[in-house]
């Protein structure tokens, strides 16, 4: 009997784009990453604010979904911060946002909370829930490491332990493993929430990649624009595959890659896309997208 003959899994490579005008005006809504795309941690990227306003003026809608663990309020004043221009969104859907909204619906009166009180305070205001020691606590939610300058997630290995075995569930109010500031790599909560899910820890995921983040973008954009708005007419933006590709891959949709945010070095040579390092981050199997560019620009 003859085999069958061997068929490999189609690349996964996008292609390279200078510009993203013409894929961008296919779509009525943006769904657009904020960290690595919008700005770096530090400041604005012009050009990409610039797409986005363009993008609004002739008609579409731009819902900026982050992963940041605090409440879509303090996320605007970070984007102001940062001289993000308000023309550039029209929504923002947070991590932050969903954590909370979970707690809620799950009536969690007692939480064990981890991470910087001061940097995510915004959150942490936000809990109906008291704050109380792990042994009479009913869930954890966790935003961050306490102190991310010092600290790796292997730290906090005899906490989760302890946690497991007290059968504890964990609300990981952001799910990106790391962050980049301005250069600089950072653990979030994801890497946290990872140690703890490969102990057998049940983990609620309050973000991208999972289809609570762009569920909730995607009911907002339909309440923005008072229309049903189809998948095929949404189109993600990100620099993250695990979490952007990713979340866009499960929820049915249609992604661009920004190659300059969190996998530059697995992507570019200095400032320039690098094919042969984009074959190796794409390998077959891994979430594509209509094409990679350095930045977003219209």
């Amino acid at each position: 009997m003859t085999k069958p003959p061997h068929t490999e899994a189609p690349s996964a490579v996008p292609p390279l784009l200078n510009a993203a005008g013409d894929i961008l005006s296919r779509y009525e809504v943006l769904f657009c990453d904020v960290w690595g795309v919008v700005h770096n941690g530090v400041v604005a990227f012009e050009g990409a604010c610039a797409a986005l306003s363009r993008f609004r003026r002739e008609g579409g809608t731009v819902i900026l979904v982050s992963n940041a663990p605090v409440p879509k309020a303090r996320v605007a004043n970070m984007l102001a911060s940062r001289q993000v221009p308000r023309d550039a969104w029209d929504d923002i859907v947070s991590s932050g946002d969903i954590a909370l909204t979970h707690v809620a619906e799950r009536k969690f009166s007692k939480l064990y909370c981890i991470g910087p009180r001061d940097r995510d305070q915004a959150l942490f205001k936000a809990l109906d829930a008291a704050s109380v020691p792990l042994d009479v606590a009913e869930a954890i939610i966790c935003t961050g490491l306490n102190d991310d300058r010092h600290e790796a997630p292997e730290d906090y290995l005899p906490l989760l332990q302890a946690a497991r075995g007290h059968g504890l569930p964990f609300v990981c109010a952001n799910p990106d493993l790391v962050v980049d500031v301005g250069g600089t790599i950072y653990y979030c909560a994801g890497a946290i929430a990872d140690l703890y899910q490969n102990m057998g820890g049940a983990v609620f995921w309050a973000g991208k990649p999972h289809l609570s983040a762009y569920e909730t973008a995607h009911h907002r954009a339909e309440a923005l624009r008072d229309t049903n708005v189809p998948r095929e007419k949404t189109l993600v933006i990100g620099d993250a595959i695990r979490t952007d590709l990713k979340g866009a891959e499960n929820f049915g949709c249609d992604a661009l890659f920004v190659a300059s945010g969190i996998h530059r070095h697995e992507a570019m040579d200095g400032t320039a896309l690098s094919l042969e390092k984009l074959a190796a981050l794409f390998p077959p199997g891994t979430p594509t997208a209509l094409g990679a560019m350095v930045e977003l620009v219209w």
